[in-house]
């Protein structure tokens, strides 16, 4: 991928928080900090289980008196019934936004293309809508959430129309999960998958449901398993397919792409495999664990 590209990610959608408690309402929900966020900053972000289980993962901006969360299509009106329990007196109103779309943008000089620093969430309006720097990774570029009939304004801004795959190997390669595929809903942990590199979770704001498991978690050092990426040598493993150091369990396959792919893997058996030479395996492929690029 040698140019800059912009990539439609249909399976997103766009879920309005509006009204004069949207921020209160929101806040003692959720897993970061919704006091980050103006028309100048994004942010990423989870709503969990009582018990700290995955249910939902999303991006969070602000466009005029309303924000917006960037999440799964499918799903959204499951996070809009899950979110409305908690309604209450809030003067908030949620509704699933049809006429907005996500994009990625991605490729060499992309923030500068769109007018944006470096610093992850770093975001300004564009085009009745809003670009911003990937919170999660600044080198998985830029995202924006527009009106469905300014689109092609980007290909003004120099982006070519990419595809799917080209932004879905770089995320693997990146080790950032993607939503469901890869963090399975009511069981997957925050810390597990790497919620606290990419940025997704705020120490200090205070309670929010979920937080005192994933707070154990991490000032106990209780991780004992990780989202991390493997290189794969052999037919592409399904999701689910488990990962085994000879007949020990090691891990999950979550979502892959030709030779890179997401596992869960046990830290102990990732660190017994590489000291002692020996290949983690799923169904017939060889999987290399691969240490991704983080941000600090």
């Amino acid at each position: 991928m040698n140019n800059r590209i912009f990539v439609r990610l249909e399976e997103r959608g766009i879920l309005s928080v509006a009204g004069p408690d949207r921020r209160a309402f929101l806040q003692g929900l959720i897993s970061n900090d919704v006091n980050k966020v103006d028309e100048s900053r994004a942010i990423y972000s989870g709503f969990l289980t009582a018990q700290g289980r995955f249910l939902h993962d999303f991006f969070l901006v602000e466009i005029g008196d309303v924000f917006y969360l960037d999440g799964e299509a499918a799903r959204l009106d499951d996070l809009r019934r899950r979110l409305s329990l908690y309604k209450l007196r809030a003067k908030v109103t949620l509704a699933v936004d049809d006429s907005m779309a996500v994009v990625a943008l991605l490729g060499p000089g992309t923030h500068a293309a769109l007018g944006l620093p470096e610093d992850r969430g770093s975001a300004r309006p564009f085009q009745g809508g809003i670009v911003y720097v990937d919170p999660r990774h600044a080198g998985l570029g830029a995202r924006a959430i527009l009106p469905k009939d300014r689109i092609d304004a980007l290909a003004r801004t120099g982006f070519a129309p990419g595809r799917f795959e080209d932004y879905d190997r770089l995320r693997l390669s990146l080790g950032v999960p993607d939503g469901s595929r890869d963090m399975p809903v009511e069981k997957a942990l925050l810390l597990e998958s790497g919620f606290d590199e990419l940025d997704g979770i705020d120490w200090k704001k205070g309670c929010y449901i979920g937080q005192e498991l994933t707070a154990r978690m991490k000032y106990r050092a209780l991780v004992k398993k990780r989202l991390m990426p493997v290189r794969i040598d052999g037919p592409v493993p399904p999701p689910g397919t488990p990962v085994m150091l000879d007949d020990q369990d090691a891990g999950e396959m979550r979502s892959a792409a030709d030779t890179i792919g997401l596992a869960l893997l046990r830290l102990d058996m990732v660190e017994q495999a590489d000291k002692e030479g020996r290949p983690l395996r799923a169904g017939d492929a060889q999987l290399t664990p691969v240490n991704p690029p983080r941000e600090t």
